[in-house]
């Protein structure tokens, strides 16, 4: 799609309507039905693609992805909209009025703010990107909070706005996804440097982001939906409440909090074991939620609790430990067939072995499930059996 091709569905709602009604079945069949309608191909195919696209945004942004725009690229990357309202109602709380969003995409975090009372100055790079941006917020009724351009983000004079909100390119066309922050669009020096600008400043990046990179005296939150690590966001100067903070969205709402240079305890392995959301960990929180549940660690480089007694707890699953053997193919293989196991939860974590090519070397039979945990305790490998949840 480009921008003519955008501005043209802008004003054929009819033709996004029919897009919307064949979409789902075969492409051919209903680009051929959108044509034999006197919509020309390439509106057609544009009005396709976007009917499909609002049906796979749904599970981020709700009933309002079917009055938005998108790209593939763009939805992939876009901000879900919990995390963006959460992100908005904590910037409002902290008095933020106006912000300036660098690398706005598509404008999930735009449109959350505005919605939380914020006018937004918000810039892309792309101009195709950046018109969805302007697209989206008119559709949703807050193109009078949010103004957006086509710019360079380090052209923009920050120090004009409250806060800024920065989202850096992690892609390039042809390379995928880009892990080293010099390679960041804008690049990393630029962004580490907002906070020494505009004090209040939020980061959002990818979830296994160096916490060395952690300006001094922020705070690294990392937000994991429905137990799926999202992004990790960097919250600067006077918006920094914790050193770390791991939130969970979803069903049940939760946030863990606290230092990350503590180590946890190590002991002996207990009746239950826990394996805490992958928030927790990249947020080097494991030792403050073994602490919430009377737990320890039974090897110091791999993150899962083990405790004596069970403890409700939102930020890990709870599993009952029934047997523990030091790992042998022909042993496990003989242990589950004598318990009839043919369904098998397996997991690792300090393991090398490959779940799919164990449960192939198992031959597994039977009626019964368990689960299987490849670990390693005080740095031997070992196999825990557990109860099925």
């Amino acid at each position: 799609m480009d921008l003519e091709l955008l501005a043209e569905l802008r004003t054929r709602e009819e033709v996004l309507a029919s897009a919307a009604e064949l979409a789902g079945g075969d492409p051919l069949s209903a680009a051929t039905a959108l044509r034999s309608r006197g919509i020309e191909p390439a509106l057609a195919a544009a009005a396709l693609t976007q009917a499909s696209l609002r049906r796979a945004a749904r599970a981020k942004f709700g009933p309002a992805a079917d009055r938005m725009f998108f790209t593939r690229a763009g939805l992939e990357q876009a901000t879900r909209a919990v995390v963006a309202e959460r992100r908005a109602a904590r910037l409002a709380a902290a008095g933020v009025r106006t912000l300036a969003d660098l690398g706005c995409g598509l404008g999930s975090d735009a449109l959350a703010a505005a919605r939380a009372g914020i006018h937004v100055y918000a810039v892309d790079a792309d101009p195709l990107t950046a018109g969805i941006a302007r697209a989206n917020a008119e559709a949703l009724g807050l193109g009078d909070h949010v103004e957006v351009h086509c710019a360079d983000a380090t052209s923009v004079p920050v120090e004009r706005y409250d806060a800024v909100f920065a989202d850096p390119a992690r892609r390039r066309a042809g390379r995928g996804r880009v892990f080293d922050p010099a390679s960041f669009s804008p690049p990393w020096d630029f962004v580490a440097g907002l906070a020494s600008r505009v004090p209040r400043t939020v980061l959002k990046l990818a979830p296994g982001i160096d916490h060395a990179l952690l300006p001094a005296g922020a705070e690294g939150e990392w937000v994991s939906v429905g137990g799926d690590l999202v992004e990790a966001a960097f919250w600067c100067g006077p918006l920094a409440e914790v050193p770390r903070r791991a939130t969970l969205l979803g069903a049940a709402p939760a946030e863990l909090t606290g230092p990350s240079d503590v180590p946890a305890p190590v002991g002996p392995l207990g009746r239950y074991l826990y394996d805490p959301d992958p928030a927790v960990v990249r947020s080097h929180l494991v030792a403050a939620f073994a602490e919430r549940v009377g737990g320890r660690l039974a090897d110091q480089e791999i993150a899962y609790v083990y405790a004596d007694q069970p403890a409700e707890t939102p930020f890990a699953r709870r599993l009952e430990i029934t047997d523990v053997l030091p790992f042998s193919l022909k042993r496990l293989r003989a242990l589950l067939r004598e318990r009839g196991v043919g369904r098998l939860e397996i997991r690792k974590r300090g393991s090398a072995l490959e779940p799919e090519a164990l449960r192939r070397d198992l031959k597994l039979a039977g009626p019964a499930a368990a689960g299987l945990v490849l670990t390693r305790v005080a740095n031997a490998p070992t196999v825990l059996i557990t109860a099925p949840l």
